[in-house]
């Protein structure tokens, strides 16, 4: 029997235990390891997940401590299971892993996909922030408006207590409160209910596709709503991945970018309107060679303000979606766009008004500069973030998440938010491809 320590951030760490590693007894998983995400580790992946073989469950550990934990445990293998990590950051920490003595391994999605009894369609991403969110939104409300039963299942987010977080269910914004949502859950869950369909989410992804099929509201489609640039849990029946001209060139040095381009049917580059033309052409070049046989879209992510008159001429706040910022790596969102496109005098820097844990990801993430991450894993860092908001001396604020923010922490100045859609741009677009699938299924 070979000890195991799976690599993680609290999402595809225990899904690939659940679906890998609960019932094989060629291995016994020591501890996971956490990382990318706030105060996720001193936890304990509880026995009821884990199942009469580990007793006492199993310790999440801080991935900084690797070396001492591959001695500690005697640890014959290291199973990295997340996602958004360049290939220079996967290589290093191979390196620690083998240094220390263990072997460094990568799970195949073909031995992690489950098989759903509903056709499955996936949307996933070569980065975070390429736009999962609204394409996802766009292939179900078309199969609304055909008629068809869809479910929504998104990638996890189990950053509570995982004993009540094993299967959950939204269909109303009380259920974000009944599930004690953080605000990056709220971000990928309310738009969802906004428009009048179920989402799932949670740790046991068997269960979980279980319940979808069987929801009480019918399904006869399940859109499987991609988080980071993680590829599915389920075997897609229609492949869809998003690529981002402004990260051009992280399709092919991002885990696991290209492992979501090579098994596609549809590649979508969005934002091609906000990016340069030479980005663009070369992004083009680099999925035909990477999936010549691919489908390819050409988009846009148009972007509306609720008031404009709160930008225009005006000192603001810009304020983004968190994890599009932070472990996403980009400089700017939506709301930095609508600064510029709507006449803003001057947007402030927020760094030096910062406070806790928000001043913390200011120091983690340098590349984050005139900007405000929206980051609330937790009751605390809400309120830091209410803090820094109220702190700067600006007129108004523009808000770039997908959530009303003012729903969560006092804001004390005139705000707008943004508002932004998938947008074709030519042919083919996804309403010829849905309707293709649609004849086949």
């Amino acid at each position: 029997m070979k000890n195991v320590v799976i690599l993680g951030a609290a999402g595809r760490d225990f899904h690939n235990f659940n679906v890998y590693f609960k019932n094989n007894f060629d291995y016994k998983v020591v501890a996971f390891t956490a990382t990318q995400i706030p105060d996720i580790e001193g936890r304990n992946y509880p026995i009821q997940l884990t199942g009469k073989h580990y007793p006492y469950g199993i310790p999440i550990l801080p991935e900084e401590d690797l070396t001492y934990i591959i001695k500690k445990y005697n640890v014959d293998e290291c199973v990295f299971s997340y996602s958004d990590t360049s290939y220079q950051k996967l290589m290093s920490l191979a390196s620690i892993v083998q240094a220390a003595g263990a072997d460094f391994k990568l799970l195949s999605p073909e031995h992690t996909m489950l098989k759903s009894l509903k056709p499955v369609i996936a949307v996933c991403a070569t980065r975070t922030g390429c736009g999962k969110s609204q394409t996802s939104r766009k292939v179900i409300e078309y199969l609304m408006e055909k008629g068809k039963k869809v479910v929504a299942i998104r990638h996890p987010m189990p950053y509570g207590d995982l004993r009540q977080q094993i299967v959950q269910r939204f269909s109303s914004l009380s259920d974000l409160t009944l599930h004690k949502c953080t605000i990056e859950e709220m971000e990928e869950y309310e738009p969802h209910i906004m428009r009048g369909n179920v989402i799932y989410s949670g740790v046991d992804y068997h269960d979980i596709l279980r319940e979808a099929e069987d929801d009480e509201k019918g399904c006869d489609f399940i859109v499987w709503d991609g988080g980071n640039n993680d590829m599915p849990f389920y075997n897609p029946d229609l492949m869809i991945t998003l690529a981002d001209p402004h990260r051009v060139g992280h399709e092919s040095s991002y885990y696991p970018s290209e492992i979501n381009i090579r098994k596609s049917d549809v590649v979508i580059i969005n934002k091609i309107d906000s990016a340069n033309g030479s980005d663009v052409m070369e992004l083009r070049k680099n999925i035909q060679t990477l999936n010549p046989n691919a489908v390819v879209v050409d988009a846009v992510s148009p972007i509306r303000v609720d008031n404009p008159e709160v930008i225009k001429g005006k000192k603001v706040l810009v304020v983004e979606d968190g994890p599009t910022l932070t472990h996403g790596e980009m400089k700017f969102g939506a709301a930095y766009l609508a600064a510029q496109k709507y006449g803003a005098a001057e947007i402030i820097d927020p760094r030096e008004y910062a406070v806790g844990s928000i001043k913390a990801a200011f120091e983690k993430y340098p590349h984050i500069t005139n900007v405000l991450p929206a980051i609330g894993y937790g009751a605390q860092q809400i309120k830091d973030l209410e803090q820094t908001i109220n702190n700067i001396p600006c007129d108004s604020i523009i808000i770039g998440t997908p959530i009303d923010l003012s729903r969560v922490i006092n804001l004390y100045k005139s705000f707008t938010r943004v508002h932004y859609d998938l947008q074709e741009i030519g042919k083919p677009d996804l309403q010829q491809i849905l309707d293709k699938f649609l004849e086949e299924h």
